[in-house]
């Protein structure tokens, strides 16, 4: 009803028509017409990670109130054929990714399909498209620095998958500024608990068996420290006896007075959006130089290293 050729009082007839009918354009048409779907692919890892939900719910929101439709896959369900047939039927218009390794299949399919591709709390080594990140490295150094200006120096680290940028960030960046302060940690307290709650608690459990346990246990993501707070209130040990939980990410559930977590915060809320301007962007201009942006993080200090 754009046409130049209809005038205006024939178009204001014709709306007013279709409006008292309740006449919706046919999808497939206006999509066959437009070559878009107005539909957003989200590609997350796990569910159950309230990470993944806090930043799920607020791509959903913003996206939402672009009138763009979304479809969420859930990778570790086994919805992977899903997300692979959508990217190569083209049946969305661009995807975001929270989670994606150089192994990603999903991934590998959109850059081949050279479609518009957001990453965001990844960075993944090879794959030229915009990215959203935070200070990994920083934020986990400086717990490192909180904890020895503490003089808590038997520290665990329980990392998250080895494949994963946010880990292995997480990790170097905790692990060296340790060595350059002096206490570098024995690689039998270092563990890869693949993001799970559950490995993380059954890790924390063996490490409080121990002749000596740590002090300070830290973990690459939240989900994974109340895996280890659960097995610190499970061993019985006193406030006092018992070792300090570190986080990282600082979902909402971390400020709940069950967990009260110290941990390191990245600002998932303002990612999502920056992810989504990015992709909108992105779907625009294909040809428009690709772009990274990093967002800081900072230690925040609760009840579980009092």
């Amino acid at each position: 009803m754009a046409d130049g050729r209809v005038s205006a009082d024939t178009r204001a007839r014709v709306l007013a028509a279709m409006a008292a009918l309740g006449y919706v354009p046919h999808a497939a048409a206006t999509t066959m017409k437009t070559r878009r779907t107005n539909t957003i692919g989200v590609v997350v890892a796990d569910i159950a990670n309230p990470f993944y939900q806090e930043i799920l719910d607020e791509l959903s929101r913003d996206i939402s109130s672009k009138g763009l439709r979304v479809v969420v896959w859930n990778t570790g369900e086994g919805s992977q054929s899903d997300a692979l047939a959508a990217i190569r039927e083209r049946a969305v218009d661009g995807v975001i990714f929270t989670t994606a390794t150089e192994e990603s299949a999903e991934l590998h399919a959109a850059i081949e399909r050279e479609s518009p591709v957001v990453l965001i709390n990844r960075s993944v080594p090879g794959i030229e498209c915009d990215e959203v990140v935070s200070e990994n490295r920083v934020g986990a150094a400086s717990v490192a620095d909180f904890l020895i200006e503490r003089h808590r120096v038997a520290v665990a680290f329980i990392g998250g998958a080895s494949n994963a940028s946010t880990s292995v960030e997480r990790r170097d960046g905790f692990l060296g500024r340790m060595r350059e302060l002096g206490h570098p940690l024995p690689d039998e307290l270092i563990y890869n608990a693949r993001y799970s709650h559950e490995i993380s608690r059954e890790i924390t459990a063996a490490l409080l068996d121990r002749p000596t346990p740590p002090t300070a246990i830290f973990c690459a993501n939240d989900y994974m420290a109340f895996g280890a707070l659960d097995a610190v209130r499970a061993s019985g040990l006193s406030q006092l006896e018992a070792p300090w939980v570190i986080g990282f990410d600082d979902v909402a559930m971390a400020s709940w007075a069950s967990f009260d977590l110290t941990t390191v915060r990245q600002p998932s809320k303002d990612m999502a959006r920056k992810g989504v301007q990015l992709l909108l962007n992105r779907i625009a201009d294909p040809a428009a130089p690709v772009t990274t942006h990093v967002f800081g993080c900072r230690l925040i200090e609760r009840g579980s290293t009092r």
